[in-house]
């Protein structure tokens, strides 16, 4: 067979097999071992620019997170991605490296993530919705990234802290990659003493268990 048509054929295959697997599996809302519900963390590995960086400054795996939320019978992530949108739950995992993730929850989620807190969660949502990606991760409400996004929502709609809080300094800012990243974000004035909550602070935080990973 010509090395070309067999190319294209492989290439149509993949592609076929990876829309019948996303059609399939966002129509159930489900993967393996693991059903959706509200106010799940899901942490993946993102493809971005700013990516190795995030790994570098935070020692971290897992560089982008969201919040799981589960509307007439399908799952979608609130995130921070260039801006605060909702995405389905599927291709939001198709995005991420390998397509590997880690889901989360409050071990107390179910005393906790009542109905009325639920309603609460995305109505403080739904005030960061279309915000634009903080890419010099201040601590104002004006842009958001995807960590802070779902700690300000677990902090102002349930109290609760999920990862403690750090200043930029704190983060291992001496690599190249995060040093020009943030040297040039900043024109040269690095706000060592901002207040920031990274993906790796909010994945250890021992109020979650882990209920799902690939």
């Amino acid at each position: 067979m010509n090395k070309c048509v067999h190319f294209r054929i492989v290439s149509v295959l993949s592609v076929f097999t990876l829309c019948f697997f996303f059609s399939v599996s966002n129509a159930q809302t489900t993967l393996p071992n693991y059903t959706p519900q509200n106010g799940d963390i899901i942490f993946h590995t993102s493809t971005s620019n700013q990516s190795d960086a995030i790994k570098f400054a935070t020692k971290s795996k897992y560089t982008h997170c969201g919040i799981v939320y589960v509307e007439a019978g399908k799952a979608y992530v609130l995130e921070a991605e260039g801006r605060v949108i909702s995405t389905p739950l599927m291709e939001w995992i198709l995005r991420g490296k390998d397509h590997k993730y880690v889901i989360k929850r409050l071990s107390n989620a179910a005393q906790v993530i009542t109905p009325t807190a639920l309603e609460k969660m995305k109505a403080i949502g739904k005030t960061f919705m279309g915000k634009l990606y903080d890419k010099t991760f201040e601590w104002s409400d004006t842009k958001m990234y995807c960590s802070e996004l779902v700690w300000k929502i677990y902090d102002r709609a349930l109290g609760i802290k999920v990862g403690e809080t750090q200043s930029l300094r704190d983060f291992d800012l001496n690599n190249k990659i995060v040093y020009e990243i943030l040297n040039n974000r900043y024109h040269g004035k690095i706000p060592y003493d901002e207040t920031v909550i990274s993906p790796r602070a909010v994945f250890d935080s021992k109020l979650l268990i882990k209920v799902a990973e690939r």
